[in-house]
């Protein structure tokens, strides 16, 4: 039996979908003691973590090696100075050394800070500081210990310094001093609504906020893993993300591991889709999990066969469906999108029992009260475009849903007005219940007295072959308030022209409404976009009106 049955309820319709979830946890649950080290007592060979990297290495990991390792470093840690409270740094990659560490320090009960080791010096300073990491543990590679080094030079702070495999100067090497330590650690006591993770968010319309999870996160990923990604008792779970997002909490470690699955790990720079059908292929992975560029590249440069592939899902942002069609066509495979934020867990998906819903969010979650609001604070009806916003049990914690900003009550206050959780995203809603999004409500576009989402223009722009990469944004506009742009990156082989221009045009309105049609258009090399990716669609505005 996995061990995720000992912490919920499910209760299930006369078709067996899931119908409610509830949790059901002690009030000093920790998931190093009482998930990691309760599977590694009972199934100390279970296999936990299948690790390859581009050098053609390999390993493979049980729950009682994750339950050594990580005693070892929580010991190493704590001897040093970490203890419950404190918060760490943490930048990996996808190192498999990631998952001792934060294994370790759930354990201690400290603060684990996940971060991008793509991150700029002024980001690690604004990060550090902000944060007033005690520690910060990283990999040698990418020039990251000097980066690191640099932004500490304009900090207040001198945390202790911990790489892996080495220690550049100023670093202590974590691996060599790991294996200098105890493999016993008694239990630290820690709370469930003790803090456990916090991330940076990734800064699209502002400066990164910290968002803070206690320890109750993991098991609110029970749903993502079970219902929506199809991780299995037994099976290999392969989550494509680094470390430092949250999609890596999402993906490759909470969920799957409660539910009884391994998880498969990649270590890779570029992506090439030959090599990760090739990874699948190998060790025989059962279930998938990544973004829409992923699938994008997948579809461009073809898929192949993927026998042991059984479920497939997409999440962080729109796919069009042309995408949707051509995977399913050539995997026979439906494509489940869902949705969810740094601050949650999934709180919408097309999850197993119901036919995926191409382009479609799906439907709540069992976990949460999904609803649309207006601006008002008032219920929309089916059809209209509305916030999505989530309504907490009465009287009851909305397990979750994240805790805190750093240092921002003020903010934190904000987004939890009139006693409901606001995602400033905006969506519609189906007679068949389906949420459909629109776009975050900063993006969406008022033209001619109409509401127009930037997703419906991209969604035809992306099908045209001269498209690599697209993003639509309104500018202002004398006679319709604001007029629609398409800012577009060219395909290899298409050069910008004014034939090209008004080609890409045509295609687009002769697919669309006519208020909803491309009136500008530039040709870009590259986008603007965060260290997760993300367009910057407010630098696009921003470009446009100066």
């Amino acid at each position: 039996m996995s061990i995720y049955k000992n912490f919920c309820r499910e209760y299930f319709d006369a078709c067996g979908r899931l119908e409610k979830f509830e949790l059901d946890y002690p009030e000093n649950f920790n998931f190093g003691y009482d998930v990691v080290d309760r599977i590694a007592e009972s199934e100390p060979n279970k296999t936990a973590l299948v690790w390859c990297n581009t050098e053609n290495e390999e390993h493979i990991f049980s729950f009682s090696d994750i339950k050594k390792y990580s005693n070892k470093i929580a010991n190493l840690l704590s001897s040093s100075g970490i203890k419950k409270g404190d918060r760490v740094m943490v930048i990996l990659k996808r190192h498999f050394e990631y998952w001792f560490v934060s294994v370790a320090l759930h354990k201690l009960g400290a603060v684990m800070i996940p971060a991008t080791h793509m991150l700029t010096v002024k980001d690690l300073e604004y990060r550090i500081e902000r944060s007033n990491a005690k520690a910060i543990i990283c990999t040698p590679q990418n020039e990251l210990p000097e980066r690191i080094r640099e932004a500490l030079a304009d900090v207040s702070l001198d945390p202790i310094l911990w790489c892996v495999k080495t220690a550049p100067e100023g670093f202590r090497n974590l691996t060599a001093e790991m294996e200098e330590q105890s493999e016993e650690l008694l239990r630290i006591p820690t709370l469930a609504t003790d803090h456990m993770l916090m991330y940076f968010t990734s800064g699209t319309t502002g400066d990164p906020k910290g968002v803070i999870h206690d320890f109750t996160y993991p098991l609110a990923h029970i749903v993502t893993a079970k219902y929506w990604q199809c991780a299995e008792e037994g099976g290999l779970h392969f989550t494509v993300a680094e470390t430092g997002w949250a999609k890596a909490s999402w993906g490759k470690i909470y969920g799957q591991w409660l539910v009884g699955s391994a998880v498969m790990v990649f270590d890779f720079d570029n992506f090439d889709p030959k090599q990760l059908t090739s990874i699948i292929n190998k060790y025989g992975v059962t279930s998938f999990c990544a973004p829409p560029t992923v699938y994008r590249y997948l579809v461009r440069k073809g898929v192949s066969p993927m026998p042991s592939l059984r479920h497939a899902s997409t999440a962080g942002e729109k796919l069009s469906p042309e995408v949707f069609r051509r995977f399913t066509e050539r995997t026979g495979l439906d494509l489940c999108e869902g949705y969810g934020q740094t601050e949650t867990t999934m709180l919408l998906g097309n999850m197993t029992g119901a036919i995926p819903a191409e382009g479609s969010m799906g439907r709540p979650s069992p976990m949460y009260d999904v609803r649309l609001y207006d601006k008002r604070g008032e219920p929309v009806e089916a059809g209209e475009i509305g916030e999505v916003v989530v309504v907490p049990p009465e009287g009851g914690k909305q397990v979750g849903i994240f805790c805190a900003y750093l240092d921002n009550e003020k903010q934190y206050a904000h987004v939890w007005r009139g006693g409901v959780y606001h995602t400033g995203d905006a969506a519609w809603q189906d007679e068949n219940g389906l949420f459909w999004f629109h776009g975050r409500f900063d993006d969406i576009i008022k033209t001619g007295g109409y509401r127009v989402g930037p997703y419906e223009v991209e969604n035809i722009l992306s099908e045209h072959p001269a498209v690599a990469e697209c993003s639509v944004v309104g500018v202002p506009d004398e006679l319709r308030g604001q007029a629609i742009k398409a800012v577009i990156v060219p395909s290899d082989g298409y050069a910008p022209s004014r034939e090209l221009e008004r080609e890409i045009k045509e295609y687009c309105n002769d697919r669309l409404a006519e208020y909803k049609w491309v009136r500008i258009l530039e040709f870009v090399a590259e986008m603007p976009k965060t260290i997760s990716g993300k367009i910057k669609k407010n630098e696009l505005r921003e470009k446009t009106e100066k």
